[in-house]
């Protein structure tokens, strides 16, 4: 079975198959979330969410449900789905086990890493500094391609770690953190040459120098905890508006 869908530039519609329609929506939707065009707390109603994104009740509650698995969408009994919260002490839990989890698979990709993994590294990094060239320019522009370059250059960090659940374990947390990244990639409290930090951990690294790359690397999450911090404080509670409605 195929249906309509509409094309992204509005203007033909494209055949998508009934299979690929739940990973079409789900995709549509984590990316209104991530970018905040869905708002911590809206409440996700499917009258709403079929008249903004085209799809029948049965693809989005799917969808949804993989968003719950996510943590980027809540599920409450007879109540429906909402967009997560967003809190400081969230991404403070969250930080602290990360910074646990990514610090330790670190030391490890250290330790057994070879020449082929410092290669793969370095490429890594390179073309992460091509957007971080551009973050200057408007942040709000670049954050799709920084976080995917992002994400690429942490995964490149502990490659070589030996520990399959470690490495699980960070990218479930890496992922979860991306909503905050994007909030504070585009703050205005303060400036942020997070280019020099991952520039830092990266010469450690290829230092082999174990305990300066993971005082680093801790160093590096704590500073997006850091300004997020002065973000939410100097900004209205976030999600809470709408979970009166």
């Amino acid at each position: 079975m195929e249906r309509n869908v509409m094309a992204d530039n509005g203007r033909a519609p494209k055949v998508v198959a009934a299979r690929s329609l739940v990973e079409a929506a789900y995709e549509t939707i984590r990316a209104d979330l991530l970018n905040g065009d869905l708002a911590p707390g809206t409440k996700l109603r499917f009258e709403m969410l079929r008249e903004r994104y085209g799809y029948g009740a049965s693809t989005l509650r799917e969808a949804l449900t993989r968003l719950v698995g996510e943590a980027l969408v809540t599920s409450e009994e007879q109540r429906g789905f909402r967009v997560a919260a967003v809190s400081l002490e969230d991404f403070a839990d969250l930080t602290r086990t990360r910074k646990l989890i990514e610090v330790e698979a670190l030391r490890q990709a250290i330790l057994f890493g070879d020449d082929a993994w410092e290669a793969s590294l370095v490429a890594a990094f390179h073309r992460l500094s091509r957007v971080e060239e551009k973050l200057a320019e408007g942040p709000e522009h670049q954050q799709d391609e920084f976080e995917e370059r992002n994400r690429d250059f942490h995964y490149a960090l502990i490659a070589a770690c030996p520990s399959r659940w470690l490495k699980h374990m960070h990218g479930i947390l890496f992922q979860q953190s991306e909503r905050y990244r994007r909030i504070s990639l585009c703050n205005k409290v303060e400036s942020r040459d997070v280019h020099a930090e991952h520039k830092a951990v990266l010469e450690a690294v290829l230092a082999r120098d174990v305990d300066l790359a993971c005082r680093l690397e801790g160093e590096h999450i704590d500073r997006t905890l850091e300004i997020l911090s002065r973000v939410l404080e100097s900004a209205a509670p976030v999600g809470e508006s709408e979970k009166s409605r």
